[in-house]
């Protein structure tokens, strides 16, 4: 017999796969707002970027997911260190398997599930790095390059991640894409937000999110890929094109007249 997670794990289409997880939140009364919409296509994007041997349609499930049994209620500190081993636990009782359940409950640190999924290294990541661009109560949320330091320094001092360094670069890679809009031009993560803050049906956002966003930034970074390939094969065939940069020959030149200012030292000494 079919379980949910056979269900919704063989539904490979984003947008599906969405209102699965959406229908399920209304049903069940799991958590599911337009963060994890938000969050989702932040994932997406970053696989699809760093072409990372892992199992996307599992990740992206897992995105839509790994925060179900999460509370809006900051203060209550002993829910929110057991809320991802909770939805753990009822993912369990859809049909998903050990594996599954595990990446979704170290979705953060609280569980001290060790050794830690290498799938799990990408939820938390996209969950904090996501959850810092949003507003909340007590503040605005951070661009981007100002969630990135929070990120690496303060949010994981002391905790490894072994796709840190390829997510920085993923970010610095993604704000380099602008979205043209009808009045002004934005990067694709402040449209993301953008669009966040301004559509309060959680369905309408779901809509913008898959019909509209997706496949306008998929094309620009096509476009800037493409350039990106352009140019670098413009400079190979250029005859005239330096083989070191500047800085390379910079280093090499100094180094070449620090060897002669010897040799010369050398040969006054000999001559002595």
């Amino acid at each position: 017999m079919e379980t949910f997670a056979d269900y919704i794990l063989n539904e490979e289409e984003i947008a599906s796969k969405i209102e699965i997880a959406y229908y399920l939140s209304k049903k069940t009364k799991i958590y599911f707002d337009k963060s994890v919409v938000f969050k989702l296509e932040i994932t997406r994007l970053f696989l699809n970027y760093s072409k990372i041997e892992v199992d996307n349609n599992l990740i992206l499930t897992a995105t839509l997911l790994c925060n179900c049994k999460k509370i809006d209620n900051a203060q209550d500190i002993k829910r929110i260190h057991s809320y991802a081993k909770d939805g753990a636990e009822y993912l369990r009782t859809l049909g998903f398997n050990k594996k599954f359940c595990k990446i979704c409950e170290e979705v953060n640190r609280y569980s001290k599930s060790i050794p830690r999924e290498k799938e799990s290294d990408i939820l938390e990541l996209i969950d904090q790095f996501g959850a810092m661009l949003l507003d909340r109560p007590e503040r605005i949320g951070f661009k981007p390059d100002e969630a990135l330091v929070l990120l690496e320094h303060r949010n994981f001092k002391d905790e490894y991640n072994r796709y840190m360094n390829t997510f920085i670069e993923f970010i610095n890679f993604l704000e380099q894409i602008r979205i043209s809009g009808s009045v002004v031009e934005m990067t694709a993560l402040r449209r993301l937000v953008k669009m966040f803050n301004e559509d309060e049906e959680i369905t309408k956002y779901i809509k913008d999110v898959v019909y509209e966003f997706e496949p306008t930034v998929d094309k620009l970074i096509n476009k800037h890929e493409e350039k990106v390939v352009k140019k670098m094969f413009e400079n190979e065939e250029n005859p005239n094109r330096p083989l070191f940069s500047e800085e390379t020959t910079k280093k090499i030149m100094s180094h070449i007249n620090n060897s002669n200012i010897e040799k010369k030292e050398d040969i006054k000494e000999s001559l002595c």
